[in-house]
């Protein structure tokens, strides 16, 4: 009678984990900023129809990186989770860090139990009154949550995108110049700066009571880059 094969749990976590940071390495990095006027969200996309960057609620905002069908589903379950919320209960029952708990359960589920990890990270942010009370959950592919404060970085070169943000970032800043440090930040150093056919902003927008969600494109974003 052979033995079975034994893989040790620690190894096959590790094997997980790796195979899902290569994943996500491998694409383009997205970076959230907190602003005096709003929450600036820039992710390298030169696609106009997947978004990176969505709408989940009235002020909360959704981001993700990696594949992109994997982090879709998660953010039509995060949508509709927040409608059935906020229908049976209250709109300002529904929040950023239930959200990102859901999250985080969904995505530590399958990295323990499926074969293959999810090869993502998102972003849940919630826009504050103040800059202070903003929140920036950033979930990684084994259900770990982070709670950032000023700006975070997800995905690709996400190490060195943090280095160089973390350089130029000196709070308080208004939604322009956050859009300007993004893109920069983003900008590989041996490359020309990107421009807005290369670019997806969007922006949780600071005055506004609800519908606080907006995208900055066209000559619009054009102009803001130009300084």
């Amino acid at each position: 009678m052979t033995m079975p094969f034994y893989v040790s749990p620690e190894q096959v976590m590790k094997d997980r984990a790796d195979y899902a940071r290569k994943g996500i390495a491998r694409g383009r990095s997205l970076v959230a900023i907190s602003a005096t006027d709003g929450i600036v969200i820039v992710a390298e996309n030169p696609s106009r129809t997947l978004y990176k960057i969505s709408e989940i609620y009235d002020r909360i905002a959704f981001a993700g990186v990696g594949k992109y069908n994997e982090f879709e589903m998660l953010r039509i379950a995060g949508v509709r989770q927040a409608d059935v919320k906020g229908y049976s209960f209250a709109r300002e029952d529904v929040n950023a860090r239930a959200l990102a708990n859901a999250y985080a359960q969904t995505l530590g589920q399958i990295f323990t139990h499926e074969m293959k990890p999810y090869e993502v990270e998102i972003l849940v942010a919630q826009l504050g009154e103040t800059p202070d009370d903003d929140e920036l959950f950033h979930i990684l592919y084994d259900g770990t949550v982070m709670d950032e404060e000023g700006f975070t970085v997800l995905g690709g070169l996400s190490e060195q995108v943090h280095e160089s943000l973390g350089a130029t970032y000196k709070p308080p800043i208004d939604r322009a110049t956050a859009v300007r440090l993004g893109a920069a930040a983003l900008t590989p150093a041996d490359q020309a700066p990107l421009n807005a056919g290369a670019l997806e902003v969007a922006y949780l927008d600071r005055a506004r009571a609800r519908r606080a969600f907006q995208r900055l494109k066209g000559p619009e974003l054009d102009a803001v880059l130009a300084g």
